[in-house]
């Protein structure tokens, strides 16, 4: 099962420390992939949920792409990954209230209350009580609370 941090977070919301690079450092050095929210503007990557906030550190692309779900909260960032240098090797995505979307990687990435699908990422379980045994990971607020 994979398992994904919610912006950095490991057991509950804490929305001032979202998205941070020491938060989402923390749930790395954790054991989690993290999920993130990343946007493009005036040339450069920021990190935060509803507006960019954190210069992203760009030793997470280098040493921690792997472990990196990087959701694009505006179009600019979408167009930046998909033209980055070694894209092939970035994790990212764009959704709103979609019921799935497909991450560059090929992951199904499956909206709250919308399992069981087969192989996908049931994002924030907990929310629905979702069915889980057709997924192949989790991305939570709670991820401690999942087994590694």
């Amino acid at each position: 099962m994979i398992l994904i941090s919610h912006r950095g977070n490991l057991n509950g919301k804490q929305p001032d420390n979202e998205n941070s690079p020491d938060y989402i450092w923390r749930a790395i050095q954790a054991g989690y992939n993290v999920e993130v929210d990343i946007w493009f503007v005036d040339g450069k990557f920021k990190l935060g949920h509803d507006e960019p906030t954190y210069d992203f550190p760009f030793e997470l692309f280098e040493n921690h792409f792997s472990k990196l779900w990087l959701h694009c909260k505006n179009v600019e960032a979408m167009v930046a990954l998909n033209e980055f240098p070694n894209q092939h090797l970035l994790n990212y995505f764009w959704h709103q209230e979609d019921d799935i979307t497909l991450t560059s990687k090929g992951y199904i990435w499956a909206y709250p209350g919308k399992q069981p699908i087969k192989n996908s990422i049931a994002v924030m379980p907990e929310l629905n009580k979702d069915d889980l045994t057709k997924a192949i990971g989790i991305c939570s607020d709670y991820i401690e609370n999942h087994e590694k």
